[in-house]
């Protein structure tokens, strides 16, 4: 085994490779950017190496950086983990040529898999389904026109190189042709520098199933079965499952096969994924392989017991698999969240910031693979990803509860997050019946916003929590304050029920407190007339978190308090909830509503970023919705619509400019 190995990457990842060579006693070695400089990974590695400015094209992506780290410090090997350069055939090449083992396969494998079209290729050779479309990338627009009518439309245009998503577009009819195809190719030149488009048929409300393998250099592969990685957002995975709900043995047996076939006639060796796009009728067609470790492994492990980093570094040590195909074990069921930094209301928009506040949830049968903690600064060169949460069960339905239960509880303040996003997805009835699709997100959300309402229940679960806190800091506040009370005339006994309306949005509910509030002991809530028995906790009101036994079952709320006004998150429901007196209730119908006032003369910078572009001039008319500035941050590009029809009078901002959210970009002529 390695006594010590350099690892090409950051964040989660590399904490987690960190966490096996720590069991294995072997010595890691990090290396870092600017931006990573107190970072996680750096602070848990033996050692850490500086190798350059924050931007990655200036450190994590500069090959010779990397190996001249790993021979400065001793290191037998690299591990790349996923992303960087962790499917870059040159940066395989050199490490080998420096005398160093690369964790994962050989460039010439890397190669001619990571190119959609030879890959495409060898998967026919190796009798593997593919989706029916061209081999070769298409020359021009006329070119393209004529395959798909001869494919038939919906066509897919799929860059050669990438992935991620990267450069694809749907084409339904001729007229979307030629607009398409140029969008992926400028789109495809410049995440890889690559122009070529080839032309498939798309497959209609499908499921992404993918299979892991591994392979040891002694000729021995296996497939530890499958993941169902169907929910996407623009083809980024957001919750993960091992194994999938409508796979059965034997169609495993048969996916698992194809992919042992394609990797074994691809000389492939160490951990790879090979992914396949699923029909409605379960016929399944070769989608591109990861030449790489996935960052939804984790479901994996805990299906079948096997740490695949572990065996990542015994292959490239030269060691035999442990089981041969038939000793493969798939136990129980996983589910993965991924925890990104992004406001889901505003369109998913890279957020970036210092976390101010970090508790990750824990338990048995759950596992948080994180990058980050308290103090720790996210900035805008890097992936949104910060960690991931996985839950095991007996069942699929063990896992999915025992999810969104996590999730209920994982708090993190300083950047927005998706949390409440992924446990609404998890929470919807769809999901728990397992009718999942590539496009289940857009058929259930909208801008970040599942289009159905949120449960009543749920609601009501949430007023009762925010009122039972309100009560009790109400309470606790009367009572630091009992010594200054005169003892002049009566003596003021609060009853034994405590009255409250609850208002959210338009919705308001009845809450009433009935009994004394004694913690270990039960008491009746009722909201609107419906009774709920709660076992009052022990209040500890620097937490911003709160778990509750009510009619015997588990809840875990996230409240944030502002005088009356509770921010309550549970179960993908994220609102403030107002609390009154029955006396301050009667008076709100005569208090003026708020009013939001947006200046309309400035277009205002939406998130930290780098100014890519800028597309239009001083003195132009412009529209509302047409995108005037292009932002990049966190490895996505965003466009920043004018939010009037008007003419330019300023340009504040240019090309290449690092920009702050709330900055003003443009002025508009008042």
């Amino acid at each position: 085994m390695f006594q010590k190995i350099l690892i090409a990457n950051r964040g989660e990842i590399a904490i987690r490779i960190i966490r096996t060579c720590n069991r294995l006693g072997i010595s890691t070695v990090a290396v870092y950017s600017d931006a990573d400089h107190r970072s996680l990974h750096k602070q848990l590695a033996d050692e850490a190496v500086h190798i350059g400015e924050s931007a990655s094209q200036k450190s994590y992506l500069v090959i010779d950086k990397i190996i001249e780290a790993a021979k400065a410090t001793g290191c037998e090997a690299i591990h790349p983990g996923y992303g960087f350069l962790s499917e870059n055939s040159a940066f395989a090449q050199a490490v080998t040529e420096a005398g160093i083992t690369f964790i994962g396969p050989s460039p010439e494998a890397v190669d001619v898999m990571g190119d959609k079209i030879t890959s495409k290729d060898l998967a026919k050779k190796a009798g593997v389904p593919v989706i029916p479309g061209h081999i070769d990338a298409v020359k021009d627009d006329e070119e393209a026109l004529r395959l798909a009518e001869d494919i038939g439309y919906p066509i897919l245009l799929k860059p050669a190189a990438g992935g991620g998503g990267k450069g694809m577009r749907i084409v339904h009819s001729p007229e979307e042709m030629s607009t398409a195809l140029a969008a992926s190719r400028q789109e495809t030149k410049k995440a890889f520098n690559d122009t070529r488009i080839f032309v498939e048929r798309y497959i209609e409300n499908p499921r992404h199933i993918e299979i892991q393998i591994l392979a040891d250099e002694h000729g021995n592969i296996i497939h530890l079965g499958e993941r169902e990685c169907s929910i996407q957002r623009r083809y980024q995975k957001v919750i993960e499952e091992a194994p999938s709900s409508v796979v059965s043995p034997e169609l495993r047996a048969e996916m698992g096969k194809a992919a042992c076939d394609l990797a074994t006639k691809a000389g492939y060796v160490n951990a790879g994924t090979v992914e396949f796009v699923m029909g409605p009728d379960k016929s399944f067609y070769f989608l591109e392989m990861n030449t790489r470790l996935q960052v939804e492994h984790p479901v994996t492990e805990l299906v079948t017991g096997m740490d695949l980093i572990e065996w990542q570094l015994r292959i490239a040590c030269g060691e035999k698999l442990p089981l041969t195909q038939d000793q493969v074990r798939i136990n129980g069921w996983a589910i993965e969240a991924r925890i990104c930094a992004e406001e889901p209301s505003r369109d998913f928009m890279p957020s970036t910031g210092m976390i101010t506040r970090y508790f990750a949830p824990q338990g048995e049968n759950l596992r948080v693979d994180s990058g980050v903690n308290i103090g720790s600064r996210i900035e805008m060169f890097y992936d949104s990803m910060l960690a991931k949460v996985i839950s095991y069960g007996k069942t699929r339905e063990d896992a999915r509860l025992n999810l969104i239960e996590a999730l209920n509880g994982y708090h993190i303040e300083g950047v927005s997050t998706n949390i409440d996003f992924a446990t609404s997805l998890l929470c919807l009835q769809e999901f728990a019946e397992g009718e999942l699709s590539t496009n289940f997100i857009d058929q259930h959300f909208s801008g970040g916003i599942c289009k159905r309402s949120p449960s009543t229940q749920h609601l009501r679960l949430c007023a009762l929590a925010a009122t039972l806190i309100y009560h009790v800091r109400t309470v606790a506040v009367r009572e630091s304050l009992r010594p200054m009370v005169s003892e002049i005339g009566g003596k003021h006994h609060p009853g034994v029920k405590h009255a409250y309306m609850v208002r959210t949005d338009d919705a308001s509910y009845d809450v009433v407190l009935e009994g004394p509030i004694i913690s270990g002991q039960s008491m009746t809530i009722k909201v609107d007339g419906f009774d709920h028995k709660v076992i009052i906790p022990v209040f500890e009101f620097f937490r911003r978190r709160l778990k509750l036994i009510i009619n015997n079952q588990p809840y875990r709320f996230r409240l944030v308090v502002d005088d009356q006004f509770m921010h309550v998150s549970f179960n993908g429901i994220s609102k403030i909830f107002e609390v009154y007196s029955p006396q301050e209730w009667e008076m709100m119908q005569y208090m003026p509503r708020k009013e939001q006032r947006k200046q309309k003369d400035l277009l205002l910078c939406p998130m930290p970023g780098l100014v890519v572009d800028v597309k239009a001039a001083q003195g132009e008319q412009v529209y509302r919705g047409q995108d005037l500035v292009i932002l990049e941050s966190m490895k996505m590009e965003s466009g920043v619509a004018s939010p009037i029809d008007g003419v330019i009078a300023e340009i504040l901002v240019e090309k290449g400019q690092t920009v702050e959210a709330e900055e003003v970009l443009i002025r508009f002529e008042k």
